[in-house]
Order: structure tokens, then sequence, then C-alpha cells
């Protein structure tokens, strides 16, 4: 067995609308301000939890068919006692769930998956101590009806991107695993030296290789990784759960009411903000075998898009209560069908996802599903020990990390050199002398007044570029140190986008273990507006 010193970390807190990487509208939302504060429930950084609890106690659910269907769900995997105890929990009256959602991204996908996950298990240990009497049950909803195998068969992995290779169609969550044991050994090549690398790919294969599809598989490995929290893996792709929303679905398809109560919505928020979804006539999918296509209306008929299949209304009816489970809500109705079936009190989701829910509050109360209370999920930034020394040695401080590159380098340059680079005597000097001739010139000839203005514009352009050059050339004096942090913030933030929006948590478990987990947990704030830097130390 490998002895594997674990790292002693530090937590650093920015606001995470001061990052550069926080949109308008979830500035807004963060920050309670209108004209945003109406299209949502409740105070994302100090919602009213017991409020939440109250109107959820009221809305009549199913548990009895929820915990039937997650026993059964749970039959193909190794249930340890944490989970199997949570879900029987989910049959009294007095538990309720906090859930984030997403699709069975291959090997997880991003980062941020695993961020999510434990932010609904930190947030469901909070409030079983704020609330003894009651029971907080953790639940990842996964998206399985997903159809972008672009955006959920690759993970990015030492720098580059590895791909399933695979010709599926339809949802992602029902496609078959074949063809994952090449992923598998490419990703072998990159983490089974790390000291929990071994035990790591053994989670792996028995997830991807002895199942038949991704969301089993999925369920496989999020329940190893995550069991022992007791938190509960729900796939809604279940004819138990779709049947519940049988009179939406109804509604849907006879009546669109979907389309012109959140239409009017996004019509108030497009005045403000980017809209993040739009709404169809029908938001709904049909599931069955390897097709997931939209259902549209035409005339008397409603049609499957890219398929020859039609149905008339009586048709249609019969195969929505025959067989619910080919329905698929597409973003529209996806929290509506989630919010029936789970005694949901608490979302957790990213930047996109808060977006649209922020449509769709009159829909909720259209259907008398209570709107749970939306959180925006915890982003973290983890500067490794190699990383942190770089930047100690070249003076940036944690904050000026979330900086533009470019000018990072220019303040160094201009902290370091011993030349006055930025020209301000010589700009004024200019200034000085363009003045004088300004007024020399009122004295011979008024219109001779635009020419000096003219020279005065080149005169300025001309130092500008002197400027320019005279920086680039001090620049070529610190090369090494300017590479240095251009170096280091494409580590920290590649692609100029956000770690956790590019990278995989493998290495990181393959390196720490368990413990990666815990060290997330600790820095963790369920409810918050903070950006967390993690920082090793040593």
């Amino acid at each position: 067995m490998i002895n594997h010193i674990q790292p002693v970390v530090s937590h650093h807190y920015l606001p995470f609308t001061e990052t550069g990487y926080c949109s308008p509208i979830i500035s807004d939302f963060l920050s309670g301000r209108q004209p945003l504060r109406s299209f949502y429930e409740y105070n994302p950084v100090s919602p009213d939890f017991r409020k939440a609890i109250l109107a959820k106690a009221a809305q009549p659910l199913r548990r009895d068919l929820l915990t039937e269907a997650l026993y059964h769900q749970y039959s193909k995997v190794n249930i340890g006692e944490e989970v199997r105890a949570n879900i029987g929990l989910l049959q009294a009256a007095n538990t309720f769930t906090v859930c984030t959602a997403h699709q069975p991204n291959i090997f997880t996908g991003y980062l941020y998956f695993v961020y999510k996950i434990l932010q609904t298990v930190k947030l469901a240990q909070e409030l079983q101590q704020q609330f003894p009497d009651k029971h907080f049950v953790p639940v990842y909803y996964m998206g399985s009806e997903d159809a972008d195998l672009d955006e959920l068969g690759s993970i990015r992995l030492d720098g580059r991107t590895l791909t399933w290779d695979t010709d599926q169609k339809g949802a992602v969550g029902r496609m078959h695993t074949k063809g994952l044991e090449e992923m598998i050994g490419h990703i072998a090549d990159s983490i089974g030296y790390g000291p929990h690398g071994a035990g790591l790919l053994d989670i792996l294969r028995k997830a991807y290789l002895e199942h038949s599809n991704i969301q089993e598989a999925t369920l496989h490995l999020v329940n190893e990784l995550f069991g022992c929290y007791g938190l509960v893996v729900l796939i809604p792709d279940n004819p138990v759960f779709k049947r519940q929303l049988i009179p939406v679905m109804e509604e849907e398809l006879w009546e669109q009411s979907s389309q012109a109560i959140v239409s009017k919505t996004i019509g108030k928020l497009a005045e403000h903000y980017k809209v993040q979804a739009n709404p169809r006539e029908i938001n709904l999918f049909y599931l069955k075998d390897d097709i997931r296509e939209r259902i549209v209306k035409d005339g008397e008929l409603w049609k499957i898009l890219h398929t020859s299949l039609t149905f008339t209304g009586e048709e249609l009816k019969n195969e929505l209560h025959a067989h619910p489970e080919r329905f698929s809500p597409n973003v529209i109705l996806r929290g509506i069908l989630q919010e029936t079936i789970l005694p949901n009190i608490a979302f957790i989701g990213g930047g996109g996802e808060v977006a649209y829910w922020l449509e769709l509050r009159e829909l909720f109360h259209h259907h008398k599903v209570p709107y749970p209370v939306v959180l925006l999920r915890n982003s973290f930034l983890w500067i490794k020990q190699g990383e942190y020394a770089r930047q100690h040695k070249l003076g940036i401080s944690t904050t000026q990390l979330f900086e533009d590159t470019e000018l990072l380098v220019n303040r160094f340059v201009h902290e370091h050199t011993n030349t006055a680079l930025v020209l301000r005597d010589e700009y004024a000097a200019v200034e000085k002398l363009y003045n004088e001739l300004e007024e020399k010139a009122k004295t011979i000839d008024i219109t001779l007044v635009a020419t000096v203005n003219a020279e005065r514009s080149r005169a300025l352009k001309s130092i500008g570029r002197l400027e320019h050059k005279f920086l680039k050339a001090e620049k070529k004096k610190f090369t090494w140190q300017t590479e240095q942090i251009r170096q280091l913030k494409q580590r920290l933030f590649p692609g100029n986008s956000l770690q956790e929006r590019k990278e995989n948590f493998l290495p990181y478990y393959a390196e720490y273990g368990p413990a990666f987990f815990e060290y997330i947990l600790q820095a963790l704030n369920p409810v918050t507006d903070q950006f967390c830097v993690i920082i090793e130390e040593r």
C-alpha cells in the first residue's frame, strides 16, 4: 500500500460577481436586485427554508411510489446502509429532499459535477442541524434523457480531449456502454500511477463495463463515490415517475399552455437580460428505442419530427397512458416533473440552470407545484502546491489571478522595471506645448486652431506608440517571468475558462482519494455568493 501525505490547504473567498465569470442575470440574482427579484420565490443568499418546507408539506406526493421505484432502481447496484436508510426515510411525511440535476456525462464530465453533488450533501447536513425534527435527503436527479452526445461523450484529461467513439442516437442514458474500454485504457495511462488510481480505475471498469447502459453505469459510479454520504440517485426515465406527470403532459399536448405562460415571463426578462431557454409549442420529446425527437401538432394530428410516426388525438392519449416513459419533458417542463415526484425544497444549479429556472415560476404556480429554493452552485479554483509556489514567487495575489493575463503581465513589468514606462510627463509636455500653440494660432488666424489640434492628435498618438514599444521592449527583459505568468494562468484557467468547466475530477481523486471530497466539503458553504479558492500550501 502506498502511503501518501495529504496536503495542508487554506481557503480564500471572493464575491463571485468580482471574478469576471458572472453574467449580469446571476449578479442581480445573487444581490436580490430589481427587476429580477420578482422572478423567484426565495432569496438565494438567505432563503426562508421553513417557508419552503411548509409549502412542500402541503403538496400531495406519492412517497410510496417514489421509494418503491428507488428500491427497484438500486436492485442492480450494491446499496449501502446510508442510501438504504435515506430511501426508507422518504416514506415519512417529515422527510424532504435537496436536489441537484445533471446529465450522465461519461466519467462525470466536468469538475462541477462533483461540486454540485457535494453542495447538495452539505446543504442536507446543515438543514438537518437547523431542523432536527425533520429529515433531509440529498438527491442527484439524473438527466439521462438528454441526447447531446457531443457534450456528454467527452472528457478533458491532461490537456487533451478524450471522446467516446460511438454512432448511437437518442437519449444518452439509454445508450449501451460498448466501446468505452478504449477510453478507460487512455484514462489508465493518465491516472493509473496515482496513489488512488488503481482503486478508481476499478470503480470505472465495474461501472461502465459491467452495466448495459449509461444511466445504470452512472448510477453505479455516483453510488460508489457518494453513497457513503447517503446521496440518493434518481433516474426519472421510469414509467412510475412519468405517470405522475400525465395531467401536465395532457395539458401540454392538447392546450399548449406552457408556451403562453413562459413566453409572458420571458418577455419581461428579455427587457433586461439574455434569455436562457425558449419554450416550444409542445415542450415534450418522444422517446422510443434510439429515437428522441420533438412532438409537433399539425392540424388534427401529432407528429414526431424526423420520423414517419403520426398520432391521432385518441392514439396519442392511448400511447401516453400505456407508455408514459415514451414522453420526455424538455428544459421547460423538466423541473415540474422533478418537483412533482420529490418532496424537494431546494434545487442547486449552475448559472445557466438558474437562468432558466427564473423563467418558470409562473408555470409552477399554474400547475400548483411549489417552486423551490433555487441556489447557485459553489465554484472552486484548486491551486496545487507547485502552482501556488509559482504564484507566490511572481507576487500575484489570489484576487489578481482572476484578472486578464496581459493585464497581469503588464503590471508585473511596470512594478519590476527601473524605467518609467508610462510617459505621463511627456504627455503633459505635449499638451502644454500645443495649448500654447493653440493660443498663438488664435491671435494669427482662428482657422489655424483646427490644424494645431490635428497636429496635437498626431503627436499624442506618436507618444502612445512609443509607450507601447517601450513596454514591449521592456517585456523582453522579463521574458521568463512573463511566460511563467501566462503558463500559470493557462493551468488555472484552461482555455480562459474556469477550471471546473474544463477539467475532470479523475486526476484529483487519483491523487487524493476520498479526501478530495472532504477538502471540498470543508470549503463548501451551500448558501453563498462567494467563490472559493483552495490552495495547497504544503
